[in-house]
């Protein structure tokens, strides 16, 4: 459970919070809810996302529902150190897209004062660990994992299934190219998945 750092009047320091899970868990809907209570409580607040991710606006995080809050597009982890100067709390969307310089650019933020954070997906399509997703949340005081709801069974989901064939480690979508679902039926699908690779390469030889 995430709970927030109460203030040390006399020290100052900052902290990581990592926020992840599958695709349709809720992982921006958190970060703007975070960032938007700091907003709130006055504080100097500055959200970067990576230059890439253009689905819904240049300028904006934007949740699945549409909930949104203005940022900075970065084409560079290095490039969130050089603009938050002076900055009380940083957010940072679509994490594992950024490079592995990302999880030093935190931790530098961190160490200069700052609440830094993090939201991204802790795994690819194929299931494995996304880019610099576990050393973010190794290096984190706080972790929290978000839930979807799967698709076909309407349990817990934290798998992100893509529904098209591409093989590109990136490939940004929605509910066209993705969905969410449980590890019993996301274990099933790779298995029927398989099996009809298996079936398209022995027709292809015979």
């Amino acid at each position: 459970m995430f709970l927030e750092n109460s203030v040390n009047h006399t020290e100052k320091f900052g902290w990581i919070e990592v926020v992840c899970g599958s695709m349709f868990s809720g992982k921006t809907e958190e970060l703007i809810r975070r960032l938007r209570r700091a907003q709130f409580a006055k504080q100097k607040v500055e959200i970067f996302k990576p230059a890439i991710d253009t689905r819904y606006a240049d300028e904006m995080v934007v949740s699945h529902d549409e909930n949104e809050i203005r940022c900075s597009p970065v084409p560079a982890s290095a490039n969130i150190r050089l603009l938050a100067s002076d900055i009380d709390v940083v957010g940072i969307d679509e994490a594992q897209f950024f490079d592995d310089e990302i999880v030093n650019v935190c931790n530098d933020l961190a160490n200069r004062g700052v609440r830094v954070i993090v939201a991204g997906l802790d795994m690819d399509f194929q299931g494995k660990p996304f880019g610099p997703m576990p050393a973010l949340m190794a290096t984190a005081e706080y972790v929290t994992k978000v839930h979807a709801v799967c698709t076909k069974t309407g349990n817990l989901a934290h798998y992100s299934h893509r529904t098209v064939a591409d093989d590109k480690l990136v490939l940004l979508g929605e509910v066209q190219e993705y969905e969410p679902l449980s590890r019993a039926a996301y274990y099933k699908v790779m298995q029927q998945e398989k099996e009809e690779k298996k079936q398209q390469e022995e027709n292809s030889n015979e």
